[in-house]
């Protein structure tokens, strides 16, 4: 899989939310995603920086096009699943040096887990044991 920056991930969130779409919609998305948290001044997405980071995303091949009439509709060719999956792995391999408990630890010692969170973890680990046993 290709680097896809900050700002094409966000292109291709809006665009795994709903597809096929067209550049329009995907600006639509993106300035509505920017709207909700009117405490923080958050940037408004341009027409041409969107078609720009469409365009990347073809040529990287993370995103396909057809045209119909005067429009393109794009659609993800990655999965989010799998993208999420590796870039959670290289994270994890950078930061931690492939460990994940000093990530959780991090996260622990900061207050940032709620019960739901840690809910989840035990429940995960639970099943990691009841299946690697």
């Amino acid at each position: 899989m290709t680097e896809i920056s900050n700002a094409e991930f966000e292109v291709l969130e809006a665009l795994w939310q709903n597809y096929p779409a067209s550049a329009n919609d995907i600006i639509k998305k993106l300035n509505e995603n920017t709207d909700t948290d009117s405490d923080v001044q958050e940037k408004q997405w341009h027409d041409k920086t969107v078609k720009t980071l469409l365009n990347r995303l073809v040529k990287k091949q993370a995103i396909s096009f057809e045209k119909q009439q005067r429009h393109y509709l794009y659609s993800p060719l990655l999965e989010r699943e799998a993208y999420t999956l590796k870039e959670s792995k290289s994270l994890v391999e950078r930061m931690f040096s492939g460990k994940i408990a000093p990530l959780v630890a991090g996260f622990a010692k900061q207050n940032d887990l709620n019960k739901d969170d840690i809910k989840a973890l035990k429940s995960l680990i639970s099943d990691w044991e009841k299946n690697n046993d």
